[in-house]
């Protein structure tokens, strides 16, 4: 693990998807300041800030909790865009950018948990 995690594609992969929710945000309206703007631009930096701290961490239980916790809030993301998309406040020609991001973050997740899993289990058998 000799990679600092700005070099990770799945964090540079995460913060441009934090990019473009905040590139949508202003089309929310201006009462959801303090509703959805707030909760849809936390969750979109949480996943970011997650892997970037899991990273840091030393051990792989740690590592895995920020992923864990970084796969949890692209679903928090993914529901929220949802529910904006369906109230018509991001048009989907507007996320299909963003959709692509949070596919692929969300497969190199998945991916990094089972890997660090496989880890666990084989470190456990010594």
């Amino acid at each position: 693990m000799s990679l600092h995690y700005k070099e990770l594609v799945v964090w540079q992969k995460a913060l441009k998807a934090a990019q473009e929710v905040y590139r949508l945000a202003p089309r929310l309206p201006r009462e959801e300041t303090y509703g959805m703007r707030s909760q849809i631009t936390r969750a979109a930096v949480s996943i970011p800030a997650n892997i970037a701290e899991g990273w840091a961490r030393e051990t792989d239980k740690e590592k895995a909790h920020f992923l864990a916790i970084a796969q949890g809030s692209l679903a928090e993301l993914d529901t929220l865009l949802i529910l904006c998309e369906e109230i018509g406040w991001f048009p989907i020609a507007e996320t299909l950018m963003l959709r692509g991001l949070t596919d692929e973050v969300g497969r190199m997740l998945t991916t990094m948990r089972r890997n660090q899993r496989e880890k666990e289990e084989v470190g456990g058998r010594k």
